[in-house]
């Protein structure tokens, strides 16, 4: 591609590419086919990249190469029927496409324009089968705005970015907006960060303008580090709409006068690398980053660095300090990174969802954003919803959404008839959320209230099933291990909440170890020196507060409600239902089952490990946990 100097140029390629997009985004038939499949890392990983060679090798054997386009995009974000296909311009939505079914898809649809029916998402509205993935429930009440693009363009193309108003923010800041107008806009916007902190964005970069007027290097920092357990939000932005980063950025660095940026991206990721890599490239070739960017003195350019593979670099200041080739710990604030942040330079850090909604406001405007929300939470949120779902996947909904809407509507409910019992947001940082909590508008200041938190936006769902203080000794482990160990309210308090809940989960425990638990997780709050410390004890404290009848059980009744905690789970065969049949003992695997053929055979509680495999194989439901 040529370099573009001005906007002429740019509105050139885009109504050039438009012809094209358009026949995705507003089902225009130019008599042509786009067939897009996925190419997030979960349809990835389910074999789409082998459904895309089939196809490929279908469409030239029924000779279809100038009729049919076969487009590799980012996340749809229905991720449980994945792999996704679907075909333009109808919106045919296929799910769980396998190869074997391409022939007849190829056969039937692309070449005699007739859907193949019985591989079509099986949803139903009045007794139709759904043909469009946005007629799905899962897509009735979102509002995608940091999504807008994945799904819809190939990643790799930035011309088809460009057709969706890609860059034209950019070239609306650099010729018509002052850097004040730029931070004003985002100001009235009312984004805030959605990393988990929840700070104004506009505050931030405003900050970073003026605390220092007269620094002779800027940066800007992309946190794409995304370490939450569960979380996949700043992934599938990377891997289906990477120019969308790559233009916030440089407006961001046009706005506080910087001149390089860094994103600092997972390199557990290798799709968003690939991607961002890609993306890079061609900005720069189309001089969308580099030089005298549109003809103008602003010059900007962007760089990756690879994560070090540890959880706590995805705090502020150990991530800047990562990026400087250091071991990634923690500094203390203040100063803050506006002030003196990568190579002690004024830097403005943000994650990429909230980069995602830059070229938005500016195109459209503060006041368009801000009506979407909540009074003091603007704008829509992602979240990754996972766990005892139906519908797991990426939901972006607008801020105010109750997380009944998001679980019974848009998720499906939870699976096999079980009942909710609580919701995980904000990752090891977050807290639980009971049932009576279900109708709560979620956004900043409301999740905080209940003892949780945004987060950067994972949404973990959990049934009658699951044991509330396992699920807080699971998040603990997950800090313990990933804490850098340079606090000692981190590295070792952490590590005592640990055994404590260990002890708890053991039977172990006494009704005084539970008040020294909480009296530790509230000096841990008061005293770690970072973020990641600091929020380490809220899944402990939030089930404290809601699930304290599982607590007690365990500490007086030496019995786990759910079944899960193995130490005080016991096996059983009921004499009066068990057949005698043996299969129980031969499938036990420390032969802890012995009896006699057709009549009731019996556990060894000490052999026993609990692993349920004699009840999984039980035909008569006489094998039951006590």
């Amino acid at each position: 591609m040529n370099r573009i100097g001005t906007i002429d140029e740019l509105n050139a390629i885009k109504s050039k590419a438009s012809e094209v997009v358009n026949v995705r985004v507003d089902r225009n038939d130019n008599g042509k086919k786009d067939v897009l499949v996925c190419g997030g890392t979960g349809c990835t990983s389910s074999g789409s990249a082998n459904i895309i060679k089939k196809l490929e090798e279908e469409i030239e054997k029924n000779g279809l190469k100038d009729k049919v386009n076969i487009i590799k995009t980012g996340c749809f974000g229905l991720c449980a029927l994945g792999p996704i296909m679907i075909v333009y311009p109808e919106g045919t939505f296929y799910s769980k496409m396998e190869v074997d079914h391409i022939p007849e898809i190829v056969e039937s649809h692309l070449k005699n324009g007739i859907p193949v029916k019985k591989y079509l998402y099986a949803e139903t509205v009045q007794g139709d089968t759904i043909k469009s993935l946005n007629d799905t429930a899962f897509y009735a009440k979102q509002h995608r705005v940091a999504l807008r693009n994945c799904g819809l363009i190939s990643p790799e193309n930035i011309e088809e970015y460009i057709a969706r108003d890609g860059y034209q923010a950019l070239h609306k800041v650099l010729t018509s907006m002052s850097q004040d107008d730029v931070i004003k806009t985002v100001l009235d916007s009312g984004l805030r960060g959605r990393g988990g902190g929840g700070f104004p964005t506009g505050k931030k970069w405003q900050l970073a303008k003026n605390l220092v007027p007269d620094a002779d290097q800027k940066y800007v920092c992309c946190n794409a580090d995304e370490g939450d357990p569960g979380a996949f939000m700043d992934r599938s932005v990377l891997e289906g709409d990477p120019h969308v980063v790559l233009e916030a950025m440089a407006i961001a660095g046009y706005a506080i006068g910087a001149t390089q940026g860094y994103i600092y991206v997972r390199a557990e990721y290798p799709i968003a690398v690939e991607r961002l890599n890609i993306a890079i490239g061609q900005a720069r070739e189309a001089g969308m980053l580099g030089k005298n960017i549109f003809g103008t003195d602003f010059s900007f350019d962007i760089d990756l660095r690879l994560g070090a593979g540890a959880f706590v670099c995805g705090e502020e200041t150990a991530l800047m300090t990562s990026i400087e080739g250091n071991r990634g710990e923690p500094r203390p604030r203040p100063p803050f990174p506006a002030e003196k942040g990568l190579f002690r330079k004024p830097t403005i850090l943000n994650n990429v969802e909230t980069y995602a909604n830059i070229p938005q406001i500016i195109l459209n405007g503060a006041d368009w954003f801000a009506s979407m929300g909540t009074e003091r939470s603007k704008g829509t949120k992602v979240f990754a919803l996972g766990g005892k779902i139906h519908n797991t996947g990426l939901v972006e909904v607008p801020m105010g959404t109750t997380l009944r809407t998001v679980i019974e509507e848009i998720g499906g409910g939870i699976p096999n008839g079980k009942k909710f019992k609580a919701a995980q947001t904000g990752g090891p940082s977050g807290g639980c959320i009971p049932p009576e909590h279900l109708d709560i508008p979620i956004d900043y200041d409301n999740l905080i209230g209940i003892g949780s938190m945004m987060g950067s936006g994972g949404l973990i769902v959990m049934d009658e099933d699951n044991c509330m203080v396992d699920i807080a000794k699971f998040f603990l482990e997950f800090t313990v291990d990933e804490s850098c160990g340079k606090c000692t309210p981190c590295r070792i308090g952490t590590k005592r909440l640990y055994e404590m809940l260990t002890k708890i989960t053991e039977g172990k425990a006494t009704m005084e170890d539970l008040d020294k638990l909480e009296k530790l997780c509230y000096y841990i709050k008061d005293n770690a020196l970072c973020g990641l410390g600091q929020t380490a004890p809220n899944p402990v404290l939030s089930t404290l507060r809601y699930f304290k009848d599982e607590y007690i059980a365990h500490v007086k009744d030496k019995k786990c409600p759910a079944g899960v905690c193995k130490s005080l789970l016991s096996i059983q065969i009921l004499p009066d239902k068990c057949k005698g049949c043996s299969l129980c003992s031969k499938k036990c695997p420390v032969g802890a089952i012995t009896g006699e053929i057709k009549k009731p055979f019996h556990i060894n509680q000490d052999k026993c490990i609990k692993c349920g495999v004699c009840m999984s194989n039980c035909r008569f439901g006489a094998i039951v946990k006590a």
